[in-house]
C-alpha cells in the first residue's frame, strides 16, 4: 500500500467526524449497551467515581489509524474514483469481510449477548462510513 502523498488534513477530519459520531451513538444506545455488557454507569467509573480517559484516548488513537487505512485502501480506487460514494461503498465491504465478522467470533467466544455485538458493530459501520464518506469527499 502507499501511504504517501495522502490528505492528513482528510484523515485527520474523518477521525474528529467519527469520534463524534461514536459520542453521539452511544449516547443514544449507552444504557442498553451497558445492559448487553452486564454493566452499569457506575461500574464503568473507577474507584474515583469519574470514567477514565484513556479509553476515550485509545478510541481517537484507533480512528485515527483506521482513517489512515482506509485512506491508503481508497487511493488504490485509481484517478477519478475517490468520491464520497465510493468511500462509503469501500468502507461497507471492509465493516463487513474484517470488522463485524471479527467482533461476531469474539463476542460468540466471549459468550456475550447478541445485543452488544449488534450494538458494537452499528457503531463500526458508521465509523467507517463517516471516515469513507470524509475522505472520499476530499479526496486522499
Amino acid at each position: 500500500m502507499v501511504f504517501g502523498g495522502l490528505n492528513y488534513l482528510a484523515i485527520l477530519g474523518a477521525a474528529i467526524g467519527a469520534f463524534v459520531f461514536g459520542s453521539v451513538y452511544y449516547g443514544v444506545l449507552g444504557k442498553s449497551w451497558m445492559a448487553a455488557l452486564g454493566t452499569t454507569e457506575t461500574g464503568m467509573k473507577g474507584a474515583g467515581g469519574k470514567m477514565s480517559p484513556l479509553p476515550f484516548v485509545i478510541a481517537f488513537i484507533a480512528e485515527l489509524v483506521m482513517a489512515w487505512v482506509l485512506a491508503g485502501v481508497l487511493g488504490h480506487l485509481g484517478v477519478g474514483q475517490v468520491t464520497a460514494r465510493n468511500g462509503a461503498i469501500s468502507a461497507l465491504f471492509l465493516w463487513l469481510g474484517f470488522v463485524v465478522t471479527t467482533i461476531a467470533v469474539n463476542n460468540a467466544f466471549g459468550r456475550h449477548k447478541l445485543a452488544l455485538t449488534l450494538i458494537d458493530s452499528g457503531h463500526w459501520l458508521g465509523v467507517l462510513v463517516v471516515e469513507g464518506l470524509i475522505i472520499g469527499a476530499f479526496g486522499v
